[in-house]
């Protein structure tokens, strides 16, 4: 499949390759800004609109691929994730799916004694914020245009995830940001989060018991009848869970 450049026009954000070794992921810094986070139109969940200010931190740019988790799987000895050997989900560029959080947030703990940058799993303010690109309270990383108008969207996701950064990225340079794959958060999930969120770096409610709590999702998903989600779209499963159409990609404070 030819790639596509349209839609987004990458800004002047800072990209840093890594050079503490090949399992480094490409670094975006996201800027530090106040935005407002949330719908008005969305689900409940989504409201009220309010200001959230996000200090500058990095973020991957694309979601974790098949090719740099089986690094981790050979490094560490762990089991496979289901679907692993499905030539649906298998390719090396596609993002690893069906991933628990537990799993994620091990491979974010890996990485960092691999590569000495403390890695982890971003917050659903950072993640919006990423996903935003600067464009206040637009339904998509490109603005207000349905997903529908996205080159060949009729024939992408068929019978899985396709291969990360095919088509062009947001305005901060970050691939896949409302598709492919539903991307862990680092926060426990409350619906009602937003009315008593703090101001600055919210990071999710406190959760005194993990028993049938849920952790924070975002992004679009290639089983969904619509493939790409808005930047403000909420989701959340127990993060013992392995879905295929679970994936997610890592972040880093500055």
């Amino acid at each position: 499949m030819a790639t596509v450049r349209s839609h987004f026009r990458p800004s002047a954000t800072r990209e840093f390759a890594s050079n503490d070794c090949v399992l480094g992921p490409q670094l975006i810094q996201i800027p530090e800004a106040w935005f407002l986070m949330g719908s008005a139109s969305g689900q409940d969940c989504e409201r009220p609109v309010h200001r959230v200010w996000v200090d500058s931190f990095l973020l991957a740019s694309t979601q974790v691929t098949n090719a740099e988790y089986e690094r981790f799987l050979k490094s560490t000895g762990s089991a496979a994730p289901p679907f692993w050997t499905d030539h649906n989900f298998n390719h090396p560029q596609r993002p690893v799916t069906a991933v628990s959080w537990f799993e994620a947030d091990r491979y974010c703990s890996w990485l960092t004694g691999q590569t000495g940058r403390p890695y982890r799993l971003p917050t659903e303010a950072e993640w919006e914020r990423a996903a935003r690109g600067d464009l206040e309270q637009r339904n998509f990383p490109w603005g207000d245009a349905p997903p529908q108008s996205l080159p060949n969207y009729a024939t992408r996701w068929q019978t899985g995830p396709e291969p990360v950064a095919l088509y062009a990225p947001n305005a901060f340079g970050l691939y896949n940001m409302c598709d492919n794959v539903h991307e862990w958060c680092s926060d426990w999930y409350d619906a009602n989060y937003y009315a008593a969120s703090p101001e600055r770096n919210p990071r999710g409610p406190e959760v005194i018991s993990q028993k049938g709590g849920r952790k924070a999702s975002r992004g679009g998903s290639w089983r969904h009848h619509v493939k790409v989600s808005r930047c403000s779209a909420r989701s959340s499963i127990p993060p013992e869970f392995q879905y295929a159409d679970y994936g997610f990609r890592v972040a880093c404070s500055v």
